[in-house]
């Protein structure tokens, strides 16, 4: 059995700034003392916080109900609306919860989910974000707006970036119209400036983990990244980033190991399995395996954030986007990663219900273990629904895929009892 893994002193500060973000956000939806707006996880969420919106992300609840391991009740409340058991499990298990009156959001005082004044999507994802959105706006009846962005995107264009800059640049009128207020410049370039520091120091974090062993885990990153995602554009976020990248620091100059014994390093490419995250970690843990990097939490590092030219550099940062490109930067930017993290084999999610965020299906983990000269192995799942992943087929498979690695580089893939 793999010791048991030591918490970040850290998740206490962590908890307490989520646990103030969803108070404010049920404070918005209650008390009217702001108004709300649903934004996609990588929308236009710094310019909704300059017009004074409190921010909800569909997407970070959708996650809570996976995590929770209580989607699967809610997604055949969604079925039986017509939506379909391939489409986005974020999406149905989240209309799902609605519909059924259930939200795991109670635990912080709110009656379910907030209800939104507007929804703004950005389909660099996907576009099923924006049917997610367009059902809120036709049962609420107010506006649903958005970006639809380039997709396969190879090397960015600067027309390419025009094209959202021209998007976002009509959003601001409808926001204004909505929040009552007129956009202030310097308060969009203050909510620019505190996104792009939370995200710099969001990448200190996650490079602690090129330091061998590595203080920290894509398991631990899942965990982590909440204010990343949900207070993007408040100080909030950097505020606490700053406390975790001190832990980190502190632990890779004390050697600890997030993963006890470490011989083995793996990048994971895709979406979490949000339900069978703690029993991924205890099994990789197991054979002494660290899953030190992966392409999900790295999505938001949005390095091209710029004070001084906000709408520009978020129409980049939104068209540079991983889950946007094509598989040619998708590649090279895993063969970077393989080689800063000392990465031994990658480990790809094909996500059923998510084939926006799943590069198994075009030949993309053959080519990449023939170029690197490492093996890769493909982890059947989802993102939410469990009915896609068998606890003892990836057991199988992880350890095999770890037997395999080991011989390669004469480790030991297993810890002693």
């Amino acid at each position: 059995m793999a010791a048991p893994r030591a918490e970040l002193t850290s998740t206490g500060a962590l908890r307490d700034t989520m646990a103030a973000y969803y108070r404010t956000l049920g404070d918005a939806a209650e008390n009217k003392s702001a108004p709300v707006a649903w934004c996609s996880s990588v929308g236009p969420a710094e310019l909704l916080r300059a017009l004074g919106f409190a921010v909800h992300f569909p997407e970070n609840h959708a996650a809570m109900l996976g995590a929770g391991r209580t989607a699967n009740r809610y997604l055949p409340v969604a079925h039986a609306q017509g939506y379909s058991q391939d489409i986005c499990s974020y999406l149905t298990s989240d209309i799902g919860a609605y519909l059924a009156g259930e939200s795991p959001l109670s635990a912080f005082g709110l009656h379910g989910v907030p209800r939104a004044d507007v929804l703004v999507f950005n389909t660099n994802q996907c576009r099923d974000v924006r049917d997610w959105f367009e059902w809120y706006g036709r049962q609420w009846n107010v506006p649903v707006v958005g970006i639809n962005s380039p997709r396969s995107v190879g090397d960015v264009a600067e027309a390419e970036v025009d094209d959202v800059t021209s998007q976002l640049e009509a959003l601001v009128p409808v926001l204004e119209g909505v929040a009552g207020a007129r956009l202030d410049s310097a308060r969009f370039a203050a909510a620019i400036g505190a996104a792009r520091e939370a995200s710099s120091l969001w990448e200190q974090c996650l490079k602690t983990a090129t330091h061998r062993p590595a203080p920290f885990t894509f398991f631990d990153g899942t965990i982590h990244m909440g204010p990343a995602v949900v207070l993007r554009g408040a100080a909030e976020a950097a505020t606490y980033y700053r406390t975790l990248l001190a832990e980190l620091e502190e632990r890779t100059l004390a050697g600890f190991h997030a993963v006890p014994g470490e011989t083995l390093r793996l990048y994971w490419d895709g979406m979490p399995i949000w339900g069978r995250l703690r029993a991924l970690s205890t099994t990789f843990a197991e054979f002494r395996t660290a899953v030190v990097a992966s392409t999900y939490c790295n999505s938001w590092i949005l390095s091209t954030l710029d004070p001084a030219d906000p709408l520009r550099s978020m129409a980049r940062a939104s068209v540079e986007l991983f889950i946007a490109r094509s598989d040619g930067p998708k590649e090279r930017y895993i063969e970077r990663m393989v080689e800063l993290y000392g990465i031994d084999g990658i480990v790809f999610h094909d996500c059923r219900t998510c084939p926006n965020n799943t590069n198994t299906r075009y030949g993309m983990p053959r080519r990449l273990s023939e170029r690197l000269g490492i093996p890769t192995l493909v982890l059947d799942g989802d993102v939410n629904d469990l009915r896609c992943f068998s606890d003892e087929q990836a057991r199988t498979n992880i350890e095999g895929f770890v037997e395999q690695l080991s011989d390669a580089r004469g480790v030991s893939g297993r810890r002693e009892n």
